[in-house]
């Protein structure tokens, strides 16, 4: 039921492609231990990890953002936020009860946002960051 990292996805720019392989290896470990029953504690453990995760690398990304005027910074932050709202509303319904329904809604709503923002505006954000690199904006 996991998701795989395809080089479609990949921005070019070395540590956001790394940020995100780690992500997905990361969501892939959440899904499994809530598709096999895995105890509570693992998978409230994956989250935090998640949470944390998340913060480094958004920060990481507003960082670049910053650093070469990214002209769409705004939307692209409030696309992060949205997300770390989504996986705590998925936390709480977990803690709620942990239900076959549960992981798919899981692996629907995570899954989708990633494959559309990496696949989408973090490939955008790739692209300007290289060419501000590069000096080729």
């Amino acid at each position: 039921m996991g998701i795989e990292w395809s080089s479609n996805l990949a921005t070019g720019v070395d540590w956001q492609d790394r940020h995100h392989k780690e992500l997905f290896k990361r969501i892939n470990r959440l899904l499994d231990a809530m598709s096999a029953g895995y105890g509570k504690d693992e998978v409230r453990d994956l989250f935090n990890f998640l949470d944390e995760y998340f913060v480094v690398h958004f920060e990481a990304e507003e960082r670049a953002m910053n650093k070469y005027g990214y002209p769409e910074t705004i939307a692209h932050l409030a696309e992060h936020t949205a997300f770390i709202d989504r996986i705590a509303t998925l936390r709480k319904d977990f803690e709620k009860g942990a239900s076959t329904g549960l992981v798919i809604k899981v692996q629907r709503q995570v899954v989708d946002w990633l494959i559309n923002h990496i696949g989408e505006l973090d490939k955008k954000l790739g692209g300007f960051i290289k060419s501000a690199e590069t000096g080729k904006r």
